[in-house]
């Protein structure tokens, strides 16, 4: 009897880890998913198991993970929230690494982001470089991928740009808008991870795409394509960020956080290394525009509202 390997992927009924898990599938692994939604609708729901994630119960998850050859780790929050925070965000990356490991698990694959840093002011990219520092210390063999801002239908960045383009009268840019930013579709970096999967050397690898926006380049994009009348204007960062906590205040949302922009204006988005995804945004733009923007993509909905 030939025998069928096992992957997990966390947040497989999501957003990446869904991109993930669908490409395993479609190879013939099976997937087990861990999740804070095990009872999310799902085009996956039918071939995925899910299991909670079980942080407060390590034995639970030592045995979630048993007989599992690869798990495909993007767990990770965007911002603190009511008792999360980025500090319980690596110290549950560390009980997911260490379970791993003493449930036999062959091989992490960790998507991160692109330029963390241990020295960052930010806390976002500090705590992405903490939580590498658990991947690389967990004893497993593993590959670590940085994308840069990863889009797709179900991103929120990129949605609610063109919500926002299609119904307000004007879209602030904070600063100068000259800041870069390289998008890479969640499609291309499934593709990267499950290939990094295959692997056994340990791989610190960078996950960007073909083409290179300014940020005002890129909502411009999104403008024509939608055919948005909104004016676009420029205002002090401060004063951008300050607009879209009014705008939170309207949709129940965090829209943007502090760390985000300061991450995206000092460029922190870009990749010095080679391109590694091969779907341009602007081809990708082009064909979605029609689904993009129509509805407000909500973090707090997503993933805590809905939460059990």
């Amino acid at each position: 009897m030939v025998r069928v390997e096992r992957d997990a992927v966390t947040g497989a009924f999501s957003y990446t880890g869904k991109y993930i898990a669908r490409q395993l599938v479609a190879s013939g692994r099976q997937v087990i998913t861990l999740t804070n939604h095990p009872d999310r609708e799902s085009e996956l729901a039918n071939q995925v198991q899910a299991f909670p994630y079980h942080f407060e119960d390590p034995q639970e998850l030592i045995e979630n993970l048993k007989g599992i050859d690869t798990l495909y780790n993007t767990y990770w929050v965007r911002f603190p929230y009511r008792e999360m925070t980025f500090d319980q965000a690596v110290a549950n990356t560390r009980t997911l690494a260490e379970c791993s490991r003493q449930a036999g698990v062959r091989r992490i694959v960790h998507i991160s982001v692109s330029n963390p840093s241990l020295e960052s002011r930010l806390p976002y990219f500090r705590g992405k470089a903490l939580a590498e520092e658990v991947i690389r210390g967990s004893g497993l063999s593993y590959a670590i991928l940085r994308p840069t801002l990863i889009f797709a239908l179900e991103d929120i960045l990129i949605n609610n740009i063109a919500y926002l383009l299609r119904g307000y009268p004007f879209f602030p840019v904070p600063g100068s808008g000259d800041y870069s930013l390289q998008p890479i579709f969640a499609g291309d970096v499934a593709e990267l991870a499950v290939a990094a999967g295959e692997g056994s050397a340990n791989l610190l690898q960078d996950a960007r795409g073909a083409e290179i926006y300014t940020f005002e380049e890129l909502v411009r994009a999104i403008a024509r394509q939608t055919g948005s009348k909104s004016r676009i204007v420029h205002l002090p960062a401060r004063a951008a960020l300050w607009l879209s906590q009014i705008v939170g205040l309207l949709v129940r949302d965090v829209v943007l956080t502090h760390d985000e922009l300061a991450g995206l204006m000092a460029g922190l988005l870009v990749s010095q290394q080679p391109p590694t995804g091969s779907t341009a945004f602007s081809t990708w733009l082009a064909e979605n525009v029609a689904q993009l923007g129509r509805h407000y993509a909500s973090e707090l909905e997503r993933h805590y509202r809905s939460m059990p």
